[in-house]
């Protein structure tokens, strides 16, 4: 989802060693570069994660580039399916505003953004009880950094974590649909390169962009990796391909 190389790959990177796969047992699509191909099946894949982006599902057409409105599109493209099939899927910031919006919820920038940072996310009741969530701390921080947020949960979800500032930060849709507002691929390392490569993106003032760093290197984020790793348990299998 990152036309920024740079950030794209630090990102790929960080799904790997968080998720503990290797590159050869993930196939990487960058759709700021190319197409979902024609004869893609989910039935050679495991599952599917989709990563963050600068992008934003609420903007107007008028206001997305062409790279982003063919990267919203392609993934939009696949959610019928997924959603149909209940398939393994897990999307991360980006992927919770495009699952909300194929299933007709509201994604604005109304309410519920968050500034770049770490936010404390809090175990629902049926947060507890979820595989990739149970036995985990009841709070726990992560790293965070939107413009756009769920306004209401979408229907057929599951609210699974919140938090003060933004209420829906992880949803399930059936059994085995998932979606982040956080990033749970990400340490203090891949913010800070994240907070270089968008520093004028808008998400925050510029000339503060040291201190977002300082910030982001004291804090003890590191539970949200575990739920990238229980993901990839659960649904891992040898590709037919």
């Amino acid at each position: 989802m990152r036309p920024e190389t740079e950030a794209s790959d630090d990102e790929f990177a960080a799904i790997l060693r968080k998720g503990g796969l290797r590159a050869d047992q993930a196939h990487r699509i960058r759709l700021d570069r190319q197409d979902l191909p024609d004869e893609i099946s989910l039935d050679d894949y495991s599952g599917v994660i989709v990563g963050g982006g600068p992008g934003c599902v609420s903007d107007p057409p008028d206001k997305k580039t062409d790279v982003e409105a063919r990267i919203e599109a392609a993934v939009l493209g696949l959610m019928p399916e997924i959603t149909t099939r209940d398939f393994p899927f897990m999307g991360c910031c980006y992927g919770i505003g495009i699952l909300a919006h194929h299933l007709g919820a509201t994604v604005t920038k109304e309410k519920f953004a968050e500034a770049v940072g770490a936010t404390t996310c809090l175990l629902t009741p049926e947060g507890r009880a979820d595989p990739l969530l149970k036995g985990l701390p009841e709070a726990f921080r992560a790293f965070v950094g939107h413009k756009e947020a769920v306004q209401t949960l979408p229907a057929g979800c599951v609210h699974l974590l919140a938090s003060a500032p933004c209420p829906f930060q992880m949803i399930r849709f059936g059994q085995n649909v998932y979606a982040t507002q956080f990033h749970p691929e990400a340490d203090s390392d891949g913010f800070e390169v994240r907070i270089r490569i968008y520093k004028d993106r808008g998400y925050f003032p510029p000339e503060t962009a040291a201190g977002l760093v300082a910030m982001c290197r004291v804090e003890d984020v590191h539970v949200p990796e575990a739920i990238l790793q229980r993901f990839v348990a659960r649904y891992a299998r040898e590709r037919r391909r």
